[in-house]
């Protein structure tokens, strides 16, 4: 009977959001706020940017909860990360707007402490972090993966493919830990999200915009840190659910900063859009990403069961692959040009 609920919650959470998302995609909804290409853009064509109102909207109905009041700092983040990036798909927020706001919810977020993240563990290893650096590599890796998830939502499909394979991990992952409230919540984010790709998967007609990747980018920092602190998963193994995200916003980060360029600003050297400009196009790529990441949770569901020696096998293994897929990318660019 409770697994019933449960389904019936995902069911719901998954109508409400396709629902919302097919409304918000058509002239007459008072959201219908168009994203216009420009030169930094992968799209040809104005679309509307507003799903992500879609997705937090279905997730908070169906998460309104008595067992959800111990997260109220959880939520109330949320709110202020939804709210600024809203604003900024409305008009354009200054990044240092933007980032004093993620600063505020990652703050707010970790105020209780129990999302912290206290020890670093890898496989047959464990260090206990001093308590400034809990908090500040905390903090750090909330308002990243706040930015980075932003960064990546440039492709029709990308960003909601990522949150469905991850917080889909991340359910499984609490189940096989017997956390029911955290796998619920899980499948509640994933089902959102699954409503509004019926409408964003390529070619899209609905982009969710900064409300919705920030959002989402948000509640992955959040999820993993909290899957962390109870004990379903090592914080490990939530880098890997969502390092196609990860290593490619942070290697190109990193790129940017090393040629000087301005790093802040929007452009199009992400390994996807490189993928997409090298002739692949959209529903290629895309596809290609969901087999990435596909790999990625299976090898995060596995990697439990497996000897000590087995996941510095996994961890090594695809930090090889990585770098073989970045290699790839910069041949394919090389053969095309």
């Amino acid at each position: 009977m409770i697994w019933a609920y449960k389904m019936i919650f995902i069911l719901v959470t998954f109508l409400i959001s396709a629902l919302l998302t097919l409304h918000l995609s058509r002239p007459n909804s008072v959201l219908y706020i168009m994203a216009q290409p420009n030169e930094r853009s992968l799209h040809t064509k104005p679309t509307p940017s507003t799903g992500g109102v879609a997705i937090v909207v279905a997730l908070s109905l169906t998460t309104w909860h008595p067992a959800m009041q111990d997260f109220f700092y959880l939520f109330i983040s949320l709110l202020l990360i939804f709210v600024i990036s809203f604003i900024d798909d409305c008009r354009h927020v200054s990044v240092l707007y933007r980032l004093m706001v993620h600063f505020l919810a990652a703050w707010l977020l970790l105020w209780q402490g129990e999302f912290w993240l206290t020890d670093i563990i890898l496989p047959g290893f464990a260090w206990t972090l001093p308590p400034f650096l809990q908090i500040s590599l905390s903090c750090l890796f909330v308002i990243w993966m706040i930015n980075l998830y932003n960064f990546m939502d440039g492709m029709d499909g990308l960003a909601a493919g990522m949150a469905i394979f991850g917080f889909g991990a991340m359910a499984i992952l609490g189940a096989m830990a017997e956390h029911q409230l955290f796998m619920t919540l899980n499948l509640i984010i994933a089902s959102a999200v699954a409503g509004f790709l019926v409408f964003n998967f390529p070619p899209a007609r609905i982009f969710m915009g900064d409300t919705g990747a920030s959002s989402l980018g948000f509640l992955a920092a959040a999820l993993s840190l909290w899957g962390n602190r109870e004990g379903i998963f090592p914080f490990w193994l939530a880098l890997l659910l969502f390092s196609p995200f990860i290593v490619d916003a942070t290697v190109t980060l990193l790129r940017r900063l090393l040629r000087g360029e301005k790093f802040w600003l929007a452009h199009k050297s992400h390994y996807y859009q490189r993928l997409v400009q090298s002739g692949w196009g959209h529903r290629r790529t895309v596809l290609w990403e969901y087999v990435l990441m596909a790999a990625c949770s299976v090898s995060a569901l596995l990697a439990p069961s497996l000897s000590t020696e087995a996941q510095w096998t996994l961890l090594v293994g695809w930090s090889l692959s990585y770098i073989i897929l970045m290699y790839f990318v910069g041949q394919l660019e090389r053969r095309t040009k």
